[in-house]
């Protein structure tokens, strides 16, 4: 028998953290379920990620509001996945940043995204009737922006590192806490989700340019918060290791003219001893393995995910 779809089956709760990085900067992490952060400024808060729903996104906000009573004046978006993006009207903000890319793929393929990841990942869509349709950023920028947090707190620098998990990521920077937040372009003890990725610049360039700030904490996508600078080399090192080991298998079939499901199945095997008990690794890999496949293949740019490509594909992939 096949495995259920994606996380379709996954409807167990999981416990939420709420993690005090550093004096005003707060993570929540919830056992493998996205996390969303927060940075306190002097007299406002720049919120890091929305959420799969403004409900859920409102549940995040009563935490953090036991915390810091400062409005949020920015809401920063990491790609535009709608697990990421749909909960922002939640946020009281109009101040929506989001990478220049970001913006054009919610314009492209949202509608599709949204539709596959609700299917893919019901769970997490806390009472999908509070969504009021896409979120739209209304600020974008193509390399970097920086938010004067004001007081003492410094300044929040926001980055685009290259193309990788998407070809919008950003990651947040706090340069005097030496805090970093990747979004989905590095995960802490969780799989990677590279459906819409670019596989090679990710491994290489991308991951570079994240090492780079050899920050002494990172909030990856997914999994508990990374302290001290060698685990946070560590985590940016698994990250680029499952990303290898992906190029490494799947090159292999694809140029021994095997097929897109031999190329599925030795990528299991290669993967699952060190990271298929890690969250959502099952879930993920389909949809992995077919965009490496036509990355192979030539065809540059992701091709947009629909509820209906997504069961053909698992499908087709598994036993």
């Amino acid at each position: 028998m096949s495995r259920p779809f994606a996380s379709s089956a996954d409807l167990a709760p999981k416990k939420q953290t709420l993690e005090i990085l550093g004096d005003g900067v707060y993570a929540l992490t919830a056992e493998g379920d996205p996390n969303v952060g927060a940075i306190e400024g002097e007299d406002f808060v720049v919120c890091f990620d929305a959420m799969a729903t403004p409900h859920a996104a409102r549940a995040w906000l009563q935490q953090l509001h036991h915390h810091t009573d400062k409005p949020v004046r920015y809401l920063v978006l990491s790609h535009y996945h709608a697990v990421r993006t749909l909960g922002a009207s939640a946020f009281g903000t109009d101040m929506v940043i989001a990478h220049d890319n970001t913006r054009g793929l919610i314009a492209e393929r949202g509608t599709d995204d949204w539709e596959s990841e609700y299917a893919r990942m019901p769970r997490l869509f806390d009472n999908p009737q509070s969504i009021p349709g896409l979120t739209w950023p209304s600020i974008t920028f193509a390399d970097k922006m920086t938010i004067q947090l004001g007081g003492d707190r410094g300044q929040l620098v926001l980055a685009h590192c290259g193309y990788g998990h998407t070809e919008g990521d950003i990651v947040a920077w706090l340069p005097k806490q030496r805090i970093l937040f990747t979004g989905d372009l590095v995960e802490a003890q969780a799989a990677l989700y590279t459906g819409d990725a670019y596989h090679r610049q990710w491994a290489t360039t991308t991951l570079d340019h994240v090492a780079s700030f050899e920050a002494d904490t990172l909030v990856g996508g997914r999994g508990a918060c990374v302290w001290g600078h060698e685990e946070v080399n560590a985590a940016i090192g698994q990250t680029r290791d499952f990303l290898d080991t992906m190029l490494r298998e799947v090159s292999m079939v694809f140029e021994t003219d095997g097929t897109l499901r031999e190329a599925f199945h030795a990528v299991h095997a290669a993967l699952e001893p060190r990271y298929g008990g890690w969250p959502i690794f099952e879930h993920c890999l389909p949809f992995n393995v077919s965009r490496l496949w036509d990355e192979l293949d030539g065809i540059n740019r992701p091709r947009v995910w629909t509820a209906e490509r997504d069961r053909d594909i698992w499908e087709t992939l598994q036993e």
